[in-house]
């Protein structure tokens, strides 16, 4: 699963923008960004991957192209698709990057999984 680059580059532009230091890894078959080595914002196809605060998790998903985020059958409470219609022009964009940066601190880092072999 391929991800749109124009995307992913005006996600890079808006965290270069306010400062934030960033890494990028593929996963989920797209572009996932790390902030302080938990998962904070993503692309895959042409939607952007959003990790909220749980406390606006509901009022988010009212907001137009926001749905929940569902890999496994069940939404992933915190974390959001974002529809190209929910994040046309930067100000759209800036917002929900903003809403991820701001919970970010308070997010907890994925627990690490041992390799066997």
């Amino acid at each position: 699963m391929a991800y749109d680059e124009s995307l992913a580059e005006r996600v890079r532009a808006a965290l270069w923008q306010s400062g934030t230091t960033f890494e990028e890894k593929a996963m989920m078959g797209g572009l996932c960004i790390l902030v302080d080595g938990k998962m904070c914002v993503g692309v895959v196809q042409d939607r952007l991957m959003a990790r909220l605060d749980p406390a606006i998790y509901e009022e988010m998903l009212e907001r137009p192209g926001c749905e929940p985020m569902d890999f496994t059958g069940r939404p992933m409470k915190g974390y959001v698709w974002v529809d190209p219609p929910g994040m046309k022009g930067d100000a759209a964009l800036q917002h929900w990057i903003g809403l991820a940066l701001e919970f970010n601190p308070r997010a907890k880092a994925s627990k690490s999984r041992k390799k066997s072999g």
